[in-house]
């Protein structure tokens, strides 16, 4: 059998093909509207890939030319501002009783800074003064250690954390540690201030 010319061919493809599309047509249909609004979001996606893009390569080049703030000028951060209780000023600074001891080697350098010194705030310096008094009535021994485990070697955030749960005598007793042992000012002020309280409460 003689096989028939190639555009009879070609005619009887395209004459099938166009039945088979006749017989998806409505199932086309259906999934046209779908298939529209997706190809209409993968295109936005990719237009918003493209801006995103330009506007990094622009934030990269413009970045090199401008220096950047170092602070932005509507930060502001808890340390930028004093503190202060009702206008007057939560720190006050208690003076020694006249007495000159040296710190031994022993003990840590101290430089906290001043927002850390008190854990509550003393309104009578001389409520101060007679804290220190009572304390440092009784002599201590140099050899001795401090009524708190470890206190030579804690910090003002560490201290402030275990003095509540010592005692009026634990308190006085570490107070006049410290007096006989270098009198650093934060320790002082702030053992003082605990004392202060827990004899007012």
């Amino acid at each position: 059998m003689k096989p028939l010319p190639f555009p009879v061919r070609i005619a009887a493809g395209l004459v099938a093909t166009a039945v088979e599309q006749a017989r998806d047509l409505p199932r086309l249909v259906t999934e046209f509207p779908v298939t529209a609004v997706s190809q209409a979001l993968q295109a936005s996606m990719r237009v918003q890939q493209k801006v995103t893009e330009l506007a990094i390569k622009g934030d990269r080049i413009l970045g090199g030319l401008r220096p950047v703030e170092e602070k932005p000028s509507w930060a502001t951060f808890d340390e930028d501002e004093p503190p202060t209780r009702n206008g007057a000023s939560t720190v006050m600074e208690l003076h020694p009783l006249g007495r000159a001891t040296s710190a031994p080697e022993d003990l840590p350098p101290v430089v906290p800074s001043a927002e850390d010194v008190p854990s509550d705030t003393l309104t009578d310096e001389l409520v101060a003064e007679e804290v220190i008094a009572e304390a440092t009535a009784e002599t201590v021994d140099p050899e001795e250690r401090p009524a708190l485990a470890g206190y030579a070697e804690m910090s003002i955030p560490q201290l402030r954390g275990k003095l509540r749960f010592l005692s009026l005598d634990e308190l006085r007793a570490l107070l006049a540690w410290e007096m006989a042992h270098g009198e650093r000012p934060p320790f002082v002020t702030m053992l003082t201030n605990r004392i202060t309280t827990v004899q007012e409460g």
